[in-house]
């Protein structure tokens, strides 16, 4: 059957998905813990099979399978435990906010924004980043941050007209992909 599925007959890669979709399906349950995704990462698995059913060689077929339904839904768990991650945090956030000022849309936009402003400052020139960050975050003036970085305030206030435009420009790139 799986010799005649890697020659291309496609009745026979029904046969084995008929086969194993039971056993798939269970592995990624039991991995990720969610039928409707398991479901999903079932159908990833035996798409991943056909793809590199030209790859297969002839040793274990049922194990074969097995690992690259193991590997879809450990990818998927990794993946997942980091944005859940994110999630709670704003979740947290919003409940934390009782009086109801902001609607939940503006804040979790704010929040996005608040991400993409970290990615943005982590790419740009560090002596750029250095003054936004004094500026911004730590309401310092010009005198003060040119004090602590022993730098004229005419450097300071280059640096910041200079690196706001810079921020300007990957803000826009990240957020307009």
């Amino acid at each position: 059957m799986v010799q005649r599925a890697v020659s291309g007959d496609q009745d026979a890669f029904r046969s084995l998905v008929d086969e194993y979709k039971h056993l798939i399906y269970m592995i990624c349950l039991n991995v990720i813990h969610d039928p409707f995704e398991a479901e999903n990462l079932t159908q990833d698995t035996f798409l991943q099979v056909y793809k590199s059913l030209s790859t297969y060689e002839y040793r274990g077929f049922k194990t074969w399978l097995s690992r690259i339904a193991l590997h879809k839904a450990i990818d998927y768990k990794r993946k997942t435990v980091h944005t859940k991650a994110r999630e709670n945090i704003c979740l947290a956030e919003i409940e934390n906010i009782a009086d109801g000022r902001a609607p939940v849309q503006d804040m979790i936009i704010k929040e996005e924004e608040k991400v993409l402003l970290d990615q943005c400052l982590k790419r740009i020139p560090k002596h750029y980043e250095t003054v936004i960050r004094k500026t911004y975050q730590e309401n310092k003036s010009s005198r003060q941050i040119a004090q602590e970085e022993n730098i004229s305030v005419r450097t300071v206030e280059t640096r910041l007209y200079r690196g706001k435009k810079v921020l300007r420009e990957c803000f826009e790139e990240l957020s307009n992909p």
